[in-house]
């Protein structure tokens, strides 16, 4: 065999070193892309860097809502404003939204409670019944109690699943019993209720632990959350095996998406991947500087890449109910059991998140006929899947509009929360005169 001269082999190795280099710094970049974006609570949806971040003191200290018992509450007797972000990057900032919550921890109402009012109406569930990113003067029940002329009750919390507000609600009813109670939440509680750590399928959502239902021989069994002290979050890891054992996702999710050596296939495998790290890093200096890209909206440009990075796991959450649809009608059945002890009338509302409304419009919900199925087992449950009512459900740009246009995005707007308490009005009180 020839050997090469001794020119070209110099040549051959200049070329190995700049190809390994080059692989290097490829190498180098990817991991602190993914690094700088892939971690904390609105990172990068499809990558998770590490199973348990360290936990920062002074991001303890800002958990406020903690609970022992549901994992997290919106507490009594409190008002915060959020930024909703509608400003360009150095304006000032024009809108901010107030979330207020009364002696109950409900948000608060226009209307005060009043034990001789001919109808009451309280609502549990999730950030879309809190009604995230609109004033407490915008929700659903406050234009729902307006209509009645009654306190209409709002129990909903973020990222609740409908294990949480079912739990929510046998502990708040006894203090305020109403006539009526709806449940409402989207289609991800199918994944919440599966769920004991969410940073297993939220990644960066770490200080959230929670309980969950678990179906033994056909009957609910509660597995209690292991955080019984604030401050154990500090340290998970010494519960490892008890959330890797009972959160679904650990193994369904997490560990799939959990990035490793070499980092670059990890970053590069997905276009939009490489999309969300540059409109990331553009928005960064946008900040710093107070300057606009020119005829780029990073903002809206951002909100459709993160849509498109979202599709596996609304894939993800519609094989959950194909999978775990037992344990999901057995907790509304709960919820119909604990509606004839209590002697209120049961309503269950599902509503969409506007991660599902892009597959949504080509494919159908998520969880096919489920609600279906549901009136049918339980006659004396009042379904509504609250998609169904509106008239926007083939154009995806006309349902995108029923959502706060900036900000965090997602939530339903001040005019479609209006149209919800006109649904509920028409659905459970049009005798009403």
């Amino acid at each position: 065999m020839t050997q090469p001269a001794g020119s070209d082999r110099r040549s051959l190795l200049k070329a190995a070193a700049l190809g390994a280099g080059l692989a290097g710094g490829l190498e180098a970049t990817s991991y602190l892309s993914l690094d700088r974006y892939g971690r904390g609570l609105n990172s990068m949806p499809t990558v998770v860097m590490e199973e348990f971040p360290e936990i920062d003191r002074s991001l303890l200290e800002k958990y406020t809502s903690f609970d022992p018992e549901l994992g997290w509450v919106p507490q009594p007797n409190q008002t915060k404003q959020k930024d909703t972000g509608d400003h360009l990057p150095g304006e000032e900032v024009r809108s901010v939204v107030t979330y207020s919550t009364d002696e109950y921890g409900s948000r608060v109402c226009v209307n005060d409670r009043d034990p001789d009012a001919d109808v009451t109406v309280s609502t549990y569930g999730d950030s879309y019944c809190f009604c995230r990113e609109v004033d407490d003067d915008e929700t659903f029940q406050s234009y729902l109690a307006e209509e009645l002329g009654t306190h209409v009750g709002n129990y909903g919390g973020g990222n609740y699943g409908l294990d949480q507000a079912l739990m929510r609600l046998k502990r708040n009813y006894p203090d305020d019993p109403t006539d009526y109670v709806v449940m409402v939440v989207t289609a991800a509680s199918i994944a919440r209720i599966l769920s004991v750590w969410k940073h297993y399928q939220e990644f960066g959502n770490v200080l959230a632990v929670k309980p969950r239902y678990e179906l033994s021989n056909g009957d609910l069994e509660l597995i209690e959350t292991p955080v019984d002290e604030k401050d154990d979050l500090l340290d998970l890891a010494a519960h490892a095996d008890f959330l890797r054992s009972n959160d679904y996702h650990y193994e369904h999710w997490f560990r799939p998406h959990l990035a490793t050596f070499p980092y670059a296939p990890d970053l590069l495998g997905n276009p939009d991947q490489v999309k969300y790290v540059l409109y990331e890093a553009l928005g960064e200096l946008e900040s710093e500087y107070g300057v606009e890209v020119p005829g780029v909206d990073l903002g809206k440009r951002q909100a459709r890449t993160n849509l498109r990075l979202e599709q596996p796991r609304v894939k993800y959450h519609e094989r959950l109910f194909d999978e775990k649809e037992d344990l999901f009608s057995a907790i509304i059945g709960e919820f119909v059991s604990y509606a004839d002890e209590q002697g209120f009338t049961p309503v269950f509302a599902m509503v969409q998140q506007l991660r599902y409304a892009r597959y949504e419009v080509e494919h159908g919900p998520i969880y096919g006929d489920l609600l279906d199925r549901i009136e049918e087992r339980h006659p004396d449950l009042v379904t509504i899947d609250m998609s169904e009512q509106f008239d926007e459900t083939d154009d995806i740009e006309a349902v995108e509009s029923l959502y706060v246009q900036r900000g965090e995005g997602g939530h339903y707007s001040a005019e479609t929360n209006e149209r919800i308490a006109d649904v509920l009005m028409e659905e459970l009180f049009e005798e009403r005169p």
